[in-house]
């Protein structure tokens, strides 16, 4: 069938108060960048002529300028999942002016199938291609958009002319069956293809197609400071003493990389290892650095839901691609971070932490408990699967002020049980085989910044009695000296005793 061609701004019109509208991609790349900022111009003018206008939002994971930015600035969005990274979005969440509810990313698309969030409007998907029979071939970013334009009721395609037809064949879109006729998910290995190149959707529900031109604009990533180094050669350290003493497989296992300088830091010592062999990646996101490990050959394959590169390395991959092109598969969310196969793989996971206690706790979303950072990400979804579940962070922040390593995390995301590895600029905690006072010790000696050991030794020797022995009365100590006094390291014990 022939489709509408329509400009964004006819698009938005359509788009009323209250819509429910489920985007694709995951991160900046593949979410939609036209209609979204008509919408936001929309509700200006619905807000200046003093009619409420507000939509519920659903994603992959973290969009763009182009879609939380300038909806936030509108003060347009009334809900949003399950991720988020933009500053203005990140505001008026932490003022209520926006209902964010912060889910584990493998869990979204099931859940709205499971009817959890109600009914959804619009899907608006960003492509490089449509047939007219339906069949679309998608942009840099999956996310959970098999799943949105199933249950909308209508859809916008953004075609985008930036994209190369070419990218056909790097996708692998699968829609999982619910409970209770849901089967095993036949991956094996990361470079498995259980799907469509294509998402096929129903024609009839389209409803216009938006002509678009753009990149999809992920700035690069800062050169590493020397802390973000030495946390990536620490990691890497402590994975080459995993290989040599045999408790690795000898053909290595897939990793799972976070996002930013650390995590990039990390990939690229990785490329330096000569002892490690080569690698596979099954993770969520892919960044400038795989691309990078790919060229030299020491990452052969990668299964992502998303291709997070900046502008300049998008550029070189459509320039390249035929070389890329049977190296990387893009995968909807609830298949990159799906539990059963990061568990069946074997996944080193490796992620961020805002801060980490002492007895193993990790807390990756709020800052000093009450603030919310981004969200949990995928985070909880490798890290409670994988054959090795590695955090880290710097150990102090703002110039020694406040200390990432702290006697009780003030919001937590992952207990002990799920953290096998706490790593630092400082050094390596394994924290496999000890009980939680011997955790305790391990993290203070081996991850604290110096200035903060005696006082985390302190407030251990505090605890009476238990196998985990906190002082309640002094466990968020640290955060409360950095509230009233603006330095954590300005804490008393003394008036907890």
């Amino acid at each position: 069938m022939a489709f509408n061609h329509i400009t964004a701004q006819e698009a938005a019109e359509m788009i009323k108060n209250g819509d429910s509208i489920g985007l694709s991609g995951f991160t900046a790349p593949g979410a939609p960048k036209f209609i979204t900022e008509a919408i936001a111009a929309k509700a200006v003018a619905e807000h200046e002529a003093g009619r409420p206008f507000k939509i519920n939002l659903f994603t992959g994971a973290s969009t763009s300028d182009h879609v939380d930015g300038v909806l936030s600035r509108a003060n347009a969005i009334n809900m949003r999942a399950p991720y988020q990274n933009v500053p203005d979005l990140r505001k008026r969440i932490n003022c209520h002016d926006v209902h964010y509810f912060d889910r584990h990313l493998s869990e979204m698309a099931q859940e709205m199938r499971y009817g959890f969030y109600g009914k959804l409007d619009y899907a608006i998907i960003e492509a490089a291609d449509i047939t007219p029979d339906g069949e679309v071939i998608l942009g840099c970013g999956v996310g959970n958009i098999p799943t949105f334009a199933m249950l909308a009721d209508k859809i916008f395609i953004e075609l985008n002319a930036k994209l190369p037809k070419s990218l056909l064949g790097m996708h692998d879109v699968v829609l999982l069956q619910d409970p209770p006729r849901r089967r095993e998910i036949g991956i094996y290995s990361a470079d498995d293809r259980i799907g469509s190149p294509v998402l096929k959707i129903d024609p009839s529900k389209v409803i216009g197609v938006v002509a678009t031109d753009s990149y999809d604009g992920v700035k690069p990533f800062t050169e590493p400071d020397e802390v973000s180094k030495q946390i990536g050669a620490n990691v890497v350290s402590f994975l080459i003493s995993e290989y040599r003493s045999g408790r690795l497989p000898k053909e290595f296992l897939p990793l799972q990389s976070g996002v930013g300088n650390v995590a990039n830091a990390v990939l690229y010592d990785l490329g330096e290892s000569s002892v490690l062999p080569t690698f596979k990646m099954y993770t969520e996101v892919i960044q400038d650095a795989v691309l990078e490990l790919m060229k030299k050959g020491k990452c052969t394959f990668a299964s992502t839901c998303s291709m997070t590169f900046s502008d300049k390395v998008e550029e070189e991959l459509f320039g390249n691609i035929d070389f890329f092109h049977d190296k990387i598969l893009m995968r909807p969310a609830e298949i990159s971070n799906n539990p059963e196969v990061i568990r069946r793989i074997g996944v080193i996971a490796m992620n961020t932490a805002l801060e980490a206690d002492i007895f193993g706790g990790v807390n990756s979303t709020h800052v000093l408990g009450t603030k919310m950072m981004n969200g949990i990400g995928g985070s909880g979804d490798f890290t409670r699967n994988a054959y090795l579940s590695i955090f880290s962070c710097p150990s102090v922040t703002k110039g020694g002020l406040i200390s990432n390593i702290v006697p009780m995390v003030a919001h937590a995301d992952h207990s002990e049980h799920s953290v096998d590895i706490v790593v630092t600029d400082q050094g390596i905690a394994d924290l496999r085989h000890l009980d939680p006072v011997d955790r305790a010790k391990a993290i203070i000696d081996n991850c604290a910044h110096p200035d903060y050991r005696p006082l985390l030794h302190e407030y251990l020797n505090l605890g009476k009695g238990g196998q985990t022995p906190h002082s309640l009365k002094a466990a968020f100590a640290f955060h409360t000296a950095f509230s009233e006094t603006g330095d954590m390291r300005n804490v008393n014990f003394g008036k907890y005793i």
